[in-house]
């Protein structure tokens, strides 16, 4: 069945949206199985470049079906806002599909989001500040509002008195704020109903089908794989799945229906928010990766932490999503070092480790061991083939494949749509 999940294999940032897009013309639907406007896309098209926050990057290619599944956290206020710009601009976003089942991120999680991090000072975590983490905490503890609760007042209204009986609480007696008003959440929640009715759908349905009918489906996820609140840097991470096994209950198919997953890799490492990351780099080097990259998170603005490949998250990203394939991106930004240092270990207390330390102490405390690969200075973002490229250039792809477990089928030599070398077809 052809079924594609692809993800990120780092902290994210790895260019999902390039991928995806590469493959939008190809495929019939492409589905987000998780997270919410705390991810970011870039897909450039031409001298058109768009940031997508919420919706899926194949709501860019024509005959694609995009779906926002019930795994997702959705604000309706940037859901529209994104539609709406997409609109003026001339794409048709009218095929787009919205589970019924995905939670909306309500105007109080959003405020509980802010006031909790700023609590916590030192130790905050280095979320977004969108809501998403309450969101998510919201439905696991079963007072989580859902889209199709827009379509009934009276569950609605029942609903957010329950999630704030609480919550005015918390607000009002730990951190001195005002109360919110029931009434005037709901008359807010309710104001969106009718301009997301048009694509509210049973997607587990419709996604079902599609395969059945030999459809190709896409499975796109947000963030990357170290930043899986189950396998990834915990705490600091995400608060939602985005393993390949969160394609599954985000998305509400078998994993038996999955027949292929790409991992996306950028050619170096970064990554955004608080929490250890050995390769990290505070030099000039550092600085370099972050200018020529454009370094900057496409729905935080922050600058991205950047670093060297970490050889070690690759195969763990292997190993956690039963990884198929990579997608190497970003490998025109190491043009121009004459060396390139690649971590193929950690040093934890005087060890040499070269698989991910499951404990967090461990982890916090390594540091990398590098092997120092030959660069090019040669422009490659022209090239074509694999062939095309300079040597050492091909030697460094060689080297982070074998390091990393799974072959690389693609490879970003650009931030244009045309701008990959496609090595293996995914399809």
């Amino acid at each position: 069945m052809p079924a594609l999940v692809l993800l990120g294999a780092q902290w994210g940032d790895e260019g999902k949206g390039k991928a995806t897009d590469l493959l939008g013309g190809s495929v019939d639907y492409v589905v987000r199985y998780q997270g919410g406007n705390n991810a970011g896309h870039t897909v450039v098209v031409g001298d058109q470049k768009y940031a997508l926050h919420l919706l899926p990057s194949g709501i860019l290619s024509p005959g694609c079906t995009p779906v926002i599944g019930n795994g997702v956290v959705v604000d309706p206020s940037v859901l529209l806002s994104e539609l709406s710009g997409l609109n003026e601009r001339g794409v048709d976003t009218s095929k787009l599909l919205l589970s019924g089942n995905a939670h909306i991120i309500t105007p109080y999680n959003v405020t509980v989001d802010k006031v909790t991090e700023r609590f916590l000072g030192k130790r905050k975590i280095g979320t977004t500040g969108r809501g998403i983490g309450p969101t998510y905490a919201d439905k696991i503890n079963r007072v989580g509002i859902r889209v199709q609760d827009l379509y009934d007042e009276s569950i609605l209204t029942q609903k957010v008195e329950a999630a704030l009986d609480v919550k005015n609480q918390i607000l009002t007696k730990l951190y001195n704020r005002r109360a919110i008003a029931v009434d005037q959440v709901v008359e807010e929640l309710l104001g969106y109903a009718d301009k997301l009715a048009p694509y509210v759908a049973d997607t587990v349905l419709v996604i079902n089908q599609a395969l059945e009918e030999d459809k190709v489906v896409l499975f796109e996820g947000g963030q990357g794989t170290l930043l899986d609140i189950d396998h990834g840097t915990y705490p600091f991470v995400t608060s939602s799945n985005p393993t390949a096994g969160g394609a599954c209950t985000g998305a509400g198919v078998g994993p038996t229906k999955i027949s292929r997953v790409i991992g996306i890799l950028k050619a170096y490492t970064t990554r955004v928010g608080a929490g250890p990351f050995p390769t990290e780099l505070f030099d000039e080097d550092g600085e370099a990766l972050r200018r020529i990259g454009g370094e900057r998170g496409v729905t935080t603005g922050r600058d991205r932490r950047c670093g060297w490949f970490d050889a070690v998250i690759a195969r763990y990203a292997t190993r956690v999503n039963g990884l198929t394939d990579f997608f190497l991106t970003k490998l025109d930004v190491l043009t121009g070092w004459e060396q390139i240092p690649v971590c193929v270990a950690y040093e934890i207390d005087g060890k040499r480790v070269e698989e991910l330390p499951y404990s967090q102490t461990d982890f916090h405390h390594a540091k990398p061991v590098y092997e120092m690969l030959p660069g090019w200075s040669e422009d490659i973002s022209k090239a074509k083939s694999f062939a095309d490229l300079p040597k050492n250039a091909q030697s460094y792809v060689k080297a982070l494949e074998e390091m990393s477990g799974a072959p690389i089928s693609a490879i970003g030599v650009g931030p244009g749509r045309d701008e990959t070398i496609e090595i293996n077809s995914f399809l």
